[in-house]
């Protein structure tokens, strides 16, 4: 493998439809010689959505990170560490899959919880496959620019990143979800 896209925004092509991974927007946490590892940013799912409530005496959105173990959870989490268990996205974000310690500093108010983005299973490739469907042109590869992972986002944000992308993308950006209609 010549290039990782660790760190990178993978923006869904028109060409995906009718599953999880049409119109998303996935972050890229890990990729190697081995596969990749990354999360939807843009699927809310409210089962989780509702099972989480119990946690918490507030409204929480739980997002998708994609189609497998979907009975894992993990969580991104803006700049203040409360866990020794983590992996960094960057300077600014981390990834962990320490449910206790996160609930706890959210619940004891050492986190905000707008300082977190929950989601159930994650999106992964095997080695060389996500390479092969960036070249089928299946994915776009933004880097990414001043993105806040723990914000809210729904598919707006797919629209948004294709249209600022310009050209064929607004296009894209602009067709209907069945593009059979067009």
């Amino acid at each position: 493998m010549n290039y990782s896209y660790k760190g990178k925004i993978l923006i869904s092509t028109p060409d995906i439809s009718g599953d999880i991974f049409s119109r998303s927007v996935v972050l890229i946490v890990e990729h190697n010689e081995s596969g990749a590892f990354g999360l939807i940013l843009n699927k809310k799912n409210s089962q989780m959505s509702s099972k989480f409530k119990n946690f918490f005496d507030f409204k929480i959105e739980v997002y998708d990170g994609g189609p497998v173990e979907n009975d894992k959870v993990f969580f991104i989490v803006k700049e203040k560490k409360v866990t020794e268990v983590y992996s960094e996205i960057n300077k600014e974000f981390y990834i962990t899959e320490d449910i206790e310690s996160i609930i706890s500093a959210v619940l004891n108010k050492e986190l905000n919880i707008h300082d977190v983005k929950i989601f159930s299973g994650y999106s992964g490739w095997a080695a060389e496959q996500l390479n092969e469907e960036v070249l089928r042109k299946m994915w776009t590869v933004v880097d990414v620019y001043n993105l806040d992972y723990t914000l809210p986002n729904d598919q707006t944000l797919w629209k948004s990143i294709m249209q600022n992308l310009g050209g064929e993308y607004l296009l894209w950006a602009n067709s209907p979800e069945d593009i059979s209609l067009n």
